[in-house]
């Protein structure tokens, strides 16, 4: 990278955190509470990301959404207490920007209460300079403005700046922003559609962000 990074933006689901087995818990306790079949856990696995609401829209008629956003919020409150888990790496690499002078901030599609129940659950909340959600915003991911805020908060300029997720949307939003995006294989879009969205680098795993972003000082 010709310009030295500063600030380190990341979503939350599926690139530092698997919540997965919260969300099909809760979809699915929803989707039996209202009287729709099952759905099966890939399938819940990709319709993540893009907020609760068009979660749940993917599975329920649209005048059901609003009842049904009720019913899963509810449950999904207690269920993030219990089936959350930090994904391989993910406090060492964010123990490391810290240490080297690295602002770190979240930017993700779910709403706000349920971001800061993960980061109490897990311990991660001292890490981040800035938690923006997109229930705080006129429009989420892969509108810009969700990027284009913490940067402002936060004092860099795109060109300083690396967005890490997990998805061809993430991608896309920091496209939009103009800064540069790391996808990471293996959370809610196939790898085939994190290529097409040509990100800055595809990488295995959260360790490998060493090798991307050495220390500022350095």
């Amino acid at each position: 990278m010709q310009d030295k990074i500063k600030l380190v933006i990341f979503d939350l689901d599926g690139t530092l955190v698997d919540a997965y087995q919260a969300i099909i818990k809760s979809v699915n306790f929803t989707l039996s509470e209202m009287g729709y079949p099952e759905a099966s856990r890939l399938r819940i696995r990709r319709a993540v990301g893009w907020g609760d609401k068009r979660l749940l829209g993917v599975f329920v008629k649209e005048k059901d959404i609003e009842y049904a956003l009720v019913i899963y919020r509810r449950h999904h409150r207690l269920s993030l207490k219990s089936s959350i888990k930090l994904l391989p790496y993910a406090n060492k690499i964010l123990r490391y920007l810290t240490k080297n002078g690295f602002k770190i901030a979240i930017a993700s599609n779910r709403p706000t209460e349920f971001t800061g129940i993960i980061l109490r659950r897990l311990a991660l909340k001292k890490y981040f300079d800035y938690v923006l959600c997109a229930d705080r915003l006129a429009q989420g991911k892969p509108h810009p403005e969700i990027l284009l805020k913490i940067i402002k908060k936060l004092k860099v300029r795109p060109a300083e700046v690396v967005y890490v997720g997990d998805m061809a949307i993430d991608v896309k939003t920091a496209q939009a922003a103009g800064i540069k995006p790391i996808a990471i294989s293996g959370g809610s879009s196939p790898l085939d559609e994190i290529k097409k969205a040509r990100p800055f680098r595809i990488i295995k795993s959260l360790a490998f962000l060493k090798k991307i972003l050495p220390p500022i000082s350095a």
